[in-house]
């Protein structure tokens, strides 16, 4: 039983959630980079002195499962008040080397008590390619500066950031992190203030407890047995196969990826933390989306990649696209497997840059229709959840002029519940600039359930030409760069 009565335990919950809420709201506004300000490519968690994830705010739900495994790679440095950790190896803790990891230990009349960690996903870390998420990256050198679990203070920051394009940008960004990381810190002290710290921790504790009670209950009243799914990854070398079985037994859930594909020469492969928050994503979706987000909703599952396969790869393997494209075939495969309609299962990753900016981009898309709903349109889908650079900032900001920018119609899949439509988004060169895309679902539409029809694929175009998947060039004042993303699958007949 709980040491707290539930009145109180609710009122810890909800100042556990305002606090990682109030942190995000601190680095986005505190952030110079159009990628944080304004499309919010950014996350915020608590822990505990155990590295246990205590809360989450609702941000980008990649990052946000695969930080636990950032605050275990710090977990048994020597911890001082005031140092923070800083890293984005992703296979020490981090996901992709643009999503930049700072952690804050948080104390209490100088005994740790916690940490508070923010995410972000910076508009360069030094690759070759402006943006630094290529299209073509074979080894993790080939996609920037790697940070392995380091202590940051201002000399670590300004020599990071000076590997990097637009350093003084980066630095400012850097500085935002830690800026959320103290308003962390800050809402932490004033809830042990009000509360006690044995009731702060009995919080933690009851928290992780409930949230855990609640999945059980709701995988229990799924029936049990085995359920399957397969997908493909569209790499330039030909498909890439994934494959999973799903078994329910009683309150837990096992899902085994064994049988996918071995990690390959390009950067469609995934350290075991994107694997694992891809998971974790689905696993919400299917059970009670409401419950807590914290550690204690995953203790139900068990998560079986193979080592040294394409979902749990080993280094030097890159890793750019996995982050993105394949944690969002890892989603589909575990909904695919529990009769869902899939949404456009891709982030649509596109990067201009030269050596004067830097911009990335996700765009939205179709998202899977319900068995007693149709799929919305032009949202971000699975494990994405960003906003999209408004057109005002960016023609303000960037050497970019947008052609067009609305819903790409009729390109939901058809059924009793129509999927949700694609956008199209074009833009025009200004300035010579290189581009850089990275998606899925141009060969094979995103699939509709119990006799939906699938979604319409999308389509990357350069001048009208069309391009495959990933894709990287130059383009010259006055070319335009279209892309048309994918609608979501149908579902039931019509």
């Amino acid at each position: 039983m709980s040491a707290l009565d539930p009145v109180t335990l609710q009122v810890m919950l909800g100042a556990l959630r305002a606090a990682c809420d109030e942190m995000g709201a601190v680095l986005v506004r505190s952030a110079h980079s159009a990628n944080i300000k304004e499309r919010r490519d950014a996350s915020t968690a608590l822990f505990d002195e155990r590295g246990r994830m205590v809360m989450q705010a609702e941000h980008i739900p990649v990052h946000l499962g695969a930080m636990p495994s950032a605050v275990a790679a710090v977990l048994d440095e020597r911890h001082e008040p005031g140092a923070a950790w800083i890293l984005n190896d992703p296979y020490r803790g981090g996901t992709h080397l643009p999503d930049i990891t700072v952690i804050a230990p948080l104390f209490h009349e100088r005994e740790l008590i916690g940490f508070a960690a923010s995410r972000a996903h910076h508009a360069d870390v030094g690759a070759v390619e402006p943006g630094s998420m290529p299209a073509d990256s074979r080894s993790l050198d080939d996609e920037g500066v790697v940070i392995p679990p380091t202590r940051l203070d201002d000399d670590t920051l300004r020599e990071l950031a000076a590997q990097m394009r637009n350093p003084p940008q980066r630095e400012a960004d850097l500085r935002a992190q830690l800026a959320a990381g103290r308003a962390g810190a800050e809402r932490v002290a004033a809830l042990i203030e009000r509360f006690g710290l044995d009731s702060f921790r009995a919080a933690l504790e009851e928290t992780l407890d409930y949230a855990e009670r609640r999945t059980r209950a709701r995988i229990a009243e799924l029936p049990d047995g085995v359920r399957s799914a397969s997908d493909v990854l569209e790499a330039a070398e030909g498909d890439l196969r994934l494959q999973l079985e799903a078994r329910l037994d009683g309150d837990e859930l096992t899902l085994d990826f064994s049988g996918s594909a071995d990690q390959h020469d390009g950067n469609l492969n995934c350290p075991l933390a994107v694997t694992l928050s891809a998971c974790y994503f689905a696993l919400r979706v299917l059970t009670d989306p409401d419950v807590p987000p914290c550690e204690g909703a995953y203790r139900p599952l068990t998560v079986i990649a193979p080592e040294g396969s394409l979902l749990n790869a080993r280094p030097p393997a890159a890793v750019a696209a996995g982050n993105v494209e394949t944690s969002s075939r890892v989603a589909d495969l575990v909904l695919a497997a529990f009769g869902h309609a899939l949404g456009q299962g891709t982030m649509n990753n596109l990067t201009l840059g030269n050596d004067e900016f830097t911009y990335y981009e996700t765009l939205g898309g179709g998202q899977g229709a319900c068995a007693d709903a149709d799929g919305p349109s032009a949202v971000h889908v699975a494990m994405s959840n960003t906003l999209n650079t408004p057109i005002e900032a960016l023609e303000l900001e960037f050497p970019l002029r947008a052609v067009e920018y609305g819903l790409r119609r009729g390109s939901g899949g058809g059924g009793r519940h129509r999927g949700g439509d694609g956008v199209v988004r074009e833009l025009e060169a200004l300035a010579e600039m290189r581009y850089s895309l990275i998606t899925e679902r141009r060969r094979h539409s995103p699939p509709g359930a119990d006799g939906g029809e699938p979604g319409a694929r999308g389509r990357n175009l350069v001048n009208g030409e069309e391009l495959p998947a990933k894709a990287a060039g130059t383009l010259n004042p006055g070319d335009r760069l279209r892309i048309e993303t994918p609608g979501g699958g149908g579902h039931g007949t019509d």
